[in-house]
């Protein structure tokens, strides 16, 4: 008896530490304990981007009922637009390709890229240059059906179908 409720116990304990770990929703997106982050002026993931990566990826796993996450690329406004259109486009599809390598569907991702057409803060100062270079991850589908009537894309520019081989 005493050994089924250690049992038990650890098993209640090891659920609830996977589950604390999940990132929270707020306005229908992932947040991220960590920002991720890449090597400066490419689409390879950093070390830490990829720890941060690990917490979508838990996520995704715990909540299979999410059918499709748009995973989008953010820049500020520092140098050409369409080159920033480009990077962001590229960075979501290389985040999307450490998903799948790590054993989520790929048809579950969309890579979309916004370059610096929606700013979270001012481009003003190094701050909010910071905080605009980012990377969102958005629900956009539960069960199969489209979460408040957007498109799968939300606006941006698909990054190309992460389920295809470069």
């Amino acid at each position: 008896m005493i050994m089924r409720l250690i049992l038990t116990s650890f098993l209640l304990f090891c659920v609830a530490s996977v589950y604390a770990q999940l990132p929270k929703i707020e306005n229908n997106q992932l947040v991220l304990d960590n920002p991720v982050s890449f090597k400066t002026g490419s689409n390879e993931l950093t070390d830490e981007g990829k720890a941060a990566l690990k917490q979508v990826k838990d996520f995704l796993v715990a909540k299979d009922y999410i059918t499709l996450l748009r995973v989008e690329g953010h820049s500020d406004n520092s140098g050409d637009e369409a080159d920033n259109q480009k990077r962001t486009e590229q960075r979501a599809i290389a985040v999307c390709r450490w998903l799948i390598a790590n054993d989520i569907d790929c048809k579950r991702l969309i890579a979309v890229g916004f370059g610096s057409n929606k700013p979270v803060e001012s481009n003003d100062t190094p701050e909010g240059k910071a905080m605009n270079r980012r990377m969102v991850f958005a629900l956009a589908a539960l069960k199969g059906k489209m979460i408040g009537g957007m498109s799968a894309d939300g606006g941006g520019v698909v990054a190309g179908d992460p389920c295809k081989e470069e």
